[in-house]
């Protein structure tokens, strides 16, 4: 495998599709579904099938490369992820997402699960409300 070739995140190889895919969630710092991520790989000429996009963005997120958002309909979107651990305010409306630290829930989180004897402890966090722009 050359350095041209090298596995992207998760191990996966590094298919034409694939490689299209994490191209596209450069482009974006919303959450996407991942039928929106497949309507602009085809609206930029990218042929890549619905089921390689679901694949795709699953193996991201399992290798912590992509956030899920899951929204109020159960569906999962997904975009880029910072390096550091985060949370997001999303808002209800447009959509809009903003990281954020959090080191109150930091704390807590660990000592709630010290309290009850917890190990290896993760937590995600979603603060859902109405941003600026659609107050």
């Amino acid at each position: 495998m050359t350095s041209t070739e090298a596995p992207l995140p998760g191990g996966t190889r590094p298919t034409r599709q694939r490689r299209a895919v994490v191209s596209c969630l450069q482009g974006f710092d919303d959450f996407r579904s991942a039928q929106e991520v497949h309507e602009l790989l085809r609206s930029t000429g990218d042929k890549v099938g619905l089921s390689t996009v679901y694949r795709t963005l699953q193996t991201l997120a399992d290798a912590g490369e992509v956030d899920v958002l899951r929204a109020e309909d159960g569906e999962a979107r997904y975009r880029r992820c910072s390096d550091s651990h985060h949370h997001h305010l999303v808002c209800i409306t447009c959509g809009r997402t903003v990281e954020v630290e959090g080191p109150t829930v930091e704390r807590w989180a660990t000592t709630v699960a010290e309290q009850h004897g917890f190990a290896a402890v993760s937590h995600t966090l979603e603060v859902f409300g109405v941003c600026p722009n659609c107050a």
